[in-house]
């Protein structure tokens, strides 16, 4: 009976130990938003993501007026980022957008909306098939995105990092409409072949593949019998490539 007595004690005792510690799992806030917000930050670099979320919650929800809540809101958009919930983080970044379009780091929730598509690329693991042979949505928003923000903010610290993804992008949908033109090149379809490196050349000019997409070009309409546009596409080497090898190569074929 003793035992039994000693048992529902210590049961209590736990219980009220539980209930004076507040609610189960809430942290211990601090007085200040800044306080809280540093320790939300503190939370997130030892990857402890549910505290920092809820520091940042909390922020958001007891100091709405204070400048503080922005930070917070920017923070869990960070987190979703850091936790690679991308579209969730886009999502909040977006909306942190809307609802404060003059704020000091808009053009930073642009930036991170942006560059969460780039997170979502296909992996480049040596043991799956390249990227390029897979679904290329993610580059396309990338290129979008990436476009506007640069559009957008041009004096944006964050300009030569969305240039540098942008043309990554480019250069990864280039290389997708070189594979497809390949594939149909196997095939003889020498038209799709055509019709593909023509646009790549329209849609994603400057790259490094353009050289191997014109002399491709040129040999798709020779197989095609269009003399014309065959010429064309050489003239196109020259323009495009002035001074280089394959511009020499171009003109020797014209025989000039």
């Amino acid at each position: 009976m003793r035992s039994v007595v000693l048992v529902l004690s210590a049961l209590m005792l736990s219980a009220c130990a539980a209930l004076s510690a507040g609610p189960a799992g809430e942290p211990d806030y601090a007085t200040m938003a800044a306080e809280n917000l540093a320790l939300g930050e503190a939370a997130m670099e030892d990857n402890d993501y549910f505290k920092a979320e809820k520091y940042f919650d909390h922020v958001r929800a007891k100091f709405p007026y204070l400048e503080a809540a922005r930070e917070a809101e920017l923070k869990l958009a960070d987190l979703d980022f850091a936790r690679e919930m991308y579209p969730e983080a886009r999502e909040k970044f977006d909306s942190f957008m809307r609802l404060h379009p003059t704020h000091p780091k808009v053009d930073y929730a642009a930036y991170r909306a942006a560059l969460s598509y780039v997170q979502e690329f296909p992996s480049e693991f040596f043991a799956l098939p390249p990227s390029y042979e897979k679904e290329q949505k993610p580059m396309y928003d990338a290129l979008r995105a990436m476009n506007v923000f640069l559009r957008q903010y041009p004096d944006s610290q964050y300009v030569k990092d969305a240039t540098a993804h942008r043309n990554d992008a480019r250069q990864r949908l280039a290389r997708h409409e070189l594979y497809v033109a390949s594939f149909y090149a196997k095939r003889e379809r020498w038209k799709a072949v055509a019709q593909r490196l023509e646009g790549l050349l329209k849609d994603y000019p400057g790259t490094p593949l353009e050289e191997e997409a014109l002399f491709d070009l040129h040999n798709a309409y020779v197989k095609l019998n269009d003399t014309e546009r065959a010429q064309n596409t050489l003239r196109e080497v020259v323009k495009r490539l002035p001074g280089t090898p394959a511009a020499q190569r171009a003109q020797k074929m014209l025989g000039s």
